[in-house]
């Protein structure tokens, strides 16, 4: 199975696409410092990354003729900030706005399928017209916006050839598109992570897919905790040392020592996710690629850092450098401190012999814009999948044709 992977990053979508057995024919990525860390990764030759394609440019600027007939994956991330809960919300009007660029790939590659993730502030009220837009863009992208036509009015056109249905018929390019809104902590990722992604797959093949089911929650990890304890055994942790949650937690504790043991596996913490690492505080960075203890950390309202037996909040890359609450643990002893890049990385679900190239800010502004790459192999496996049970179907089909 080959694939095209966009606005690339440090590689954690990529990564969990190569996981579920992709091979990337282009990797394509604007940033140096994220394309100096797969460059540093595939000169030491680390597996995941060492044969990609990589070319660092502008997704507009990329020759795409060059791409071979029969791309089985698109995948990407287009830039966030249009539509971040801190950027500026211009959405259609940021120049940063890369989903017109995805969908004219699309349109050019005719992938088998597509993966789109982006963040939750996609689906906010305020968005709802143009995250329709996009979605009807990515169903139908041969009816692409014609010169000195608005958006609402392209958005209007549309709607109409999807109402008519005319487009899912005929030989027409058109894909069966699944949103979705997903928690990477429902997945086993060490982090309480909101985004959304965007699956389709070409309407001719007869697939029918539905996004992962969850395979964690909060109810098997409390019971864990404070039903069973046997999250604190796993950990040697005293009771005299177990660290108190959240008061909101309380009356979902009494409730569960009434119930049976839910069915799903408990979130990972960020003590689960940290299982191995010595303290950075104690040791030289050598011990382990990017674990250097980084100073200065500070609690102030509204940036209190990350629970160590909860899922750690949301990694965030901010625009003037690594914000505060969003980067930070709350050690056993109630004190604050920045979370390493390894650290960090783990949350991500990077590989620890992968490694960040670039000072400790930029570092963390990687991996607050990567996807985690378990969770992108979660949704890569499924996808891949149905793409073999699809093209086995039309072999036996085939085949069976030819012998009757």
């Amino acid at each position: 199975m080959r694939s095209v992977e966009l606005f690339a990053g440090a590689g954690g979508l990529g990564m969990g696409i190569s996981l579920a057995g992709f091979e990337h024919a282009a990797v394509v990525e604007w940033d140096k410092w994220s394309c100096d860390t797969i460059r540093e990764n595939q000169a030491r030759g680390y597996p995941l990354v060492s044969d990609w394609a990589l070319t660092e440019t502008d997704v507009r600027s990329f020759d795409f003729s060059r791409i071979p007939e029969g791309i089985d994956l698109v995948a990407g991330g287009p830039p966030c900030q249009p539509f971040s809960m801190g950027g500026k919300h211009k959405a259609y009007f940021d120049d940063r706005d890369m989903f017109p660029t995805t969908i004219d790939v699309i349109r050019r590659l005719r992938p088998r399928a597509f993966i789109i993730e982006n963040v939750k502030g996609l689906t906010r009220p305020s968005f709802a017209n143009y995250y329709q837009y996009i979605l009807l863009q990515l169903e139908f992208p041969e009816v692409s916006k014609r010169k000195n036509e608005d958006w609402q009015d392209h958005y209007r056109r549309l709607q109409s050839e999807k109402t008519s249905g005319r487009l899912h018929n005929g030989g027409h390019l058109a894909y069966n598109v699944v949103p979705t809104l997903v928690n990477a902590a429902d997945y086993g990722i060490p982090q309480k992570r909101e985004r959304v992604f965007i699956v389709g797959f070409r309407d001719n093949q007869g697939i029918q897919w539905s996004f992962p089911r969850e395979t964690h929650g909060l109810d098997a990890l409390l019971f864990d905790q404070w039903v069973t304890g046997h999250y604190w055994d796993r950990h040697e942790i005293s009771k005299r040392r177990r660290a108190s949650l959240p008061l909101v937690y309380e009356k979902r504790i009494k409730r569960l020592r009434e119930v049976d043991a839910p069915k799903l596996q408990p979130w990972r913490t960020v003590r689960d996710a940290l299982i191995g690492l010595p303290n950075p505080e104690k040791i030289s960075e050598t011990v382990y690629f990017n674990h250097r203890f980084q100073s200065g950390a500070k609690s102030y309202p509204g940036h209190t850092g990350s629970h160590l037996d909860l899922p750690a909040k949301t990694l965030k890359a901010g625009d003037h450098g690594v914000p505060g609450g969003e980067n930070m643990m709350i050690k056993d002893n109630g004190e604050f401190r920045y979370f390493t890049v390894r650290e960090s990385a783990r949350i991500q679900t990077f590989p620890d012999g992968y490694v960040f190239h670039g000072t400790w800010t930029e570092s963390m502004r990687q991996l607050g814009n990567a996807v985690p790459v378990a969770l992108a192999q979660i949704v890569a496996t499924s996808v891949v999948a149905k793409l073999v049970e699809s093209q086995t179907d039309i072999f036996l089909q085939q085949f069976t044709g030819a012998s009757n």
